[in-house]
């Protein structure tokens, strides 16, 4: 991206403060977040921080452009909370666009998620059919519906990316979700901390997992090429998580089999597999991702390795 003024939501958080602090290396950054899931040390100080609601009236949308990242982002919240989930996913999101059309912003980059996909084994195109099996993905998919209407030719263009499933490690920005991170991230810090991962099940469900630097640059892109409509942002391979804990106990040198539990989710709302077809973006602006899945448990990895790591 040229230089331009930005704003990013949920900019403390996990994907948000990974997003913030790579765009303010050749922009003028601004942050908000509630704090409800992100943590403004997060953020480098060239960042400018918030503490603001999405659903508050007078944000800073008088931007170039808007990345929008605050969600309430996991099964779990929805389940406790639907109304408060429907409020901020659903209604935070068309208060931020309103407000971003309103003051003439040029393009909105927003979070949706490939769990509207259910379980797919293959890659998976956009125009596969999709469904709300869960109160989050029907957060998600009202974003996508809503965003239909918005991208009416007012000059403000809103691409959705269905991200697949972003991880970064407890090292980063990702420390802060805890028990909401993703699972390379838990099994990681288990592993290092000589505890045995929890798995869910028989370990064969997969993941598309993408680094979030990878994620990040999905974002930046699609700003850049001000795209609309939806695009997938993942690998296009998928593991399972025995795999993955087999890669991570290699890296770590340790030798700790994982733990077989119950799934406490159930099953009609548990996605046992996912996989991208990223050739849409790839097509529109040239993203591909970087980082295969043994660089990136490598650098999951390394803060343990250097004696500092997480916990």
């Amino acid at each position: 991206m040229e230089e331009q003024r930005v704003l990013v939501t949920g900019g403390a958080g996990f994907i948000g403060a990974n997003l913030a602090n790579r765009l303010a290396e050749r922009n003028e950054v601004i942050a908000i977040d509630d704090g409800s899931l992100g943590t403004p040390a997060n953020l480098e100080p060239g960042v400018e921080f918030r503490d603001r609601s999405v659903l508050e009236d007078g944000l800073p949308t008088d931007v170039d452009a808007v990345f929008h990242l605050a969600a309430l982002s996991s099964y779990g919240m929805h389940e406790d909370d639907p109304q408060q989930g429907a409020r901020v996913n659903v209604e935070g999101f068309v208060n931020v666009v309103e407000q971003a059309r309103a003051d003439g912003c040029g393009a909105v980059v927003y979070a949706s998620t490939s769990s509207i996909y259910g379980d797919r084994t293959s890659p998976t195109p956009e125009d596969a059919s999709v469904e709300a099996r869960t109160a989050y993905e029907a957060s998600k998919l009202a974003r996508e519906r809503y965003a239909e209407c918005f991208d009416a030719g007012n000059g403000t263009a809103l691409a959705g990316l269905r991200l697949f499933s972003i991880y970064q490690g407890y090292g980063g920005a990702e420390a802060h979700k805890g028990g909401y991170a993703n699972v390379i991230a838990q099994f990681a810090d288990d592993l290092a901390n000589g505890d045995a991962p929890k798995i869910y099940g028989d370990g064969t469900q997969t993941r598309d997992f993408l680094h979030v630097e990878d994620a990040v640059r999905g974002f930046e892109l699609a700003a850049e090429h001000e795209l609309s409509g939806v695009y997938n942002v993942g690998t296009g391979e998928s593991h399972d998580f025995e795999t993955v804990v087999a890669l991570l106990n290699e890296e770590l040198g340790t030798e700790i089999e994982p733990e077989h539990v119950p799934n406490p989710i159930p099953e009609s709302a548990y996605v046992h597999d996912t996989c991208a077809d990223h050739s849409r973006i790839t097509e529109a602006t040239g993203w591909r991702p970087r980082v295969d899945l043994e660089e990136g448990i490598e650098r999951v990895c390394d803060p343990y390795r250097s004696g500092n790591g997480p916990r």
